[in-house]
């Protein structure tokens, strides 16, 4: 598990290099924050968590994969994992914070349009 990122991932480089494109400037894994959000814009109190499927138990095919060996292990961690994030955006919320996921499988390549989009409508308008 050592070799497991948390940060610069795939998936999150993919989602930067997306924002960064629509014109939009951001600030990387504030700790300050509950979960230290992988992307923060600050002045418009909105944040961006990047989750893979598997580790944060995501309902896609491959959120959905189960381990075979270890699985009592894998099933409590997937869980803990889970409530995490929960608590964790709860706690933005409250602190009148917006919040958006964005999954592994919403970068494919076929799905990055539709993530575009959303991406656009929770930002707003680059200023």
């Amino acid at each position: 598990m050592r070799a497991v990122k948390s940060k610069d991932t795939t998936t999150e480089m993919i989602v930067r290099r997306l924002i960064h494109s629509l014109g939009f400037r951001y600030r990387l894994h504030r700790k300050e924050l509950p979960g230290t959000p992988d992307l923060v814009f600050p002045g418009r109190r909105k944040v961006v968590f990047v989750h893979g499927c598997f580790w944060h138990g995501h309902d896609c095919s491959r959120g959905a994969r189960k381990p075979k060996s270890n699985a009592d292990y894998w099933h409590a961690k997937i869980a803990r994992n889970i409530e995490r994030d929960e608590r964790n955006s709860e706690a933005l919320r409250k602190a009148e914070w917006d919040v958006m996921t964005v999954w592994e499988c919403d970068t494919k390549v076929s799905a990055r349009e539709d993530l575009s989009a959303r991406l656009r409508a929770f930002l707003g308008s680059a200023e």
